[in-house]
């Protein structure tokens, strides 16, 4: 392929991620009718349609998929090494982008990061609520965060936060005129808030461990979020059993606002880890995000659980 095709090549890579020609256009500063000709006359190179088009939107084709999984590593790796040598000064620069979920974000994410940009004014920072298992590098992230340090083979895992204890709670007045369930089969008697995950639609069971025993607990009830939050206040508001991060409920079982259920089956989780691709040279700003966040032994946690 001819260098001068590599601006077509990452036009393309544009339109496929925004599913767009519009945005994609605005996002490549050309026009849309400019950006539509460079793709038809890629294909008719390639001899082959990388694009589906209709009135309403645009599709990779399967062979533009393929094409597409091989070409946004490459960008996002050029990209990286481009904003490495950019920034080789003593202020590091550039957008730090990060998904995580909410919890994460408020209880670990946040607080580490604020007094970084305070210091950092040329570093900004994006971080994008999801739930799913994002792949970094397709989604044009620097780094995630799950929950232990089981990742794909070509990231790097860092611990970010100490283990993570989970708990079952609810309002004095969802339990008032009910008894407490004593072992997990009780939860099947009782209205539970459910947590609905991105992968597959699916709402998630409910990990239970006691003993060295371990039970997925499938759960039903009136109300299902995709927030952890939402969920917390849909049990402050009586509306049933709640499965939240201990720290997220600790301040409201203090003050008598919940109760807690089922205390000897909380699990304890691995603590959240922070992922990022396995490059020879990270970007200052990236290399900057992940020492402030690092987890070390003695740091002062907000988050509930041993450490």
């Amino acid at each position: 392929m001819p260098a001068e095709n590599l601006n077509d090549l990452r036009a393309f890579v544009a339109v496929a991620h925004e599913r767009s020609f519009t945005r994609a256009a605005a996002q490549l500063g050309m026009s849309r009718s400019a950006l539509s000709h460079a793709m038809t006359a890629l294909e008719a190179r390639l001899g082959v349609r990388l694009l589906t088009r209709t009135t309403r939107s645009v599709s990779a084709t399967e062979a533009g998929t393929r094409l597409l999984s091989r070409l946004s590593p490459m960008f996002s790796e050029l990209e990286a090494e481009l904003t490495a040598l950019r920034s080789a000064r003593d202020k590091p620069v550039g957008t730090v982008r990060i998904t995580a979920h909410d919890h994460v974000i408020v209880d670990v994410l946040w607080p580490r990061l604020l007094p970084l940009l305070r210091e950092h004014p040329d570093v900004r920072i994006e971080l994008n609520v999801d739930y799913a298992l994002t792949d970094i590098a397709a989604q044009r992230f620097d780094a995630g965060v799950r929950i232990g340090s089981r990742v794909d083979k070509d990231m790097i895992a860092v611990r970010i936060a100490p283990d993570l204890r989970m708990a079952v709670v609810a309002s004095p007045a969802y339990l008032q005129d009910k008894p407490r369930p004593a072992a997990p089969h009780d939860l099947a008697e009782h209205r539970c808030i459910n947590l609905r995950l991105p992968t597959h639609g699916g709402l998630y069971a409910w990990d239970l461990e006691k003993d060295g025993q371990a039970i997925r607990a499938r759960v039903d009830g009136q109300a299902v979020f995709n927030n952890t939050f939402l969920m917390l206040q849909a049990a402050l508001d009586g509306l049933g059993l709640a499965f939240v991060p201990l720290s997220l409920a600790q301040p409201h079982l203090d003050q008598g606002q919940l109760l807690a259920v089922l205390q000897d089956w909380w699990p304890l989780f691995p603590g959240y880890h922070l992922y990022y691709a396995n490059r020879r040279q990270l970007a200052p700003a990236l290399a900057l995000v992940i020492e402030a966040l690092r987890w070390r032994d003695g740091q002062p946690a907000r988050l509930g659980g041993k450490t």
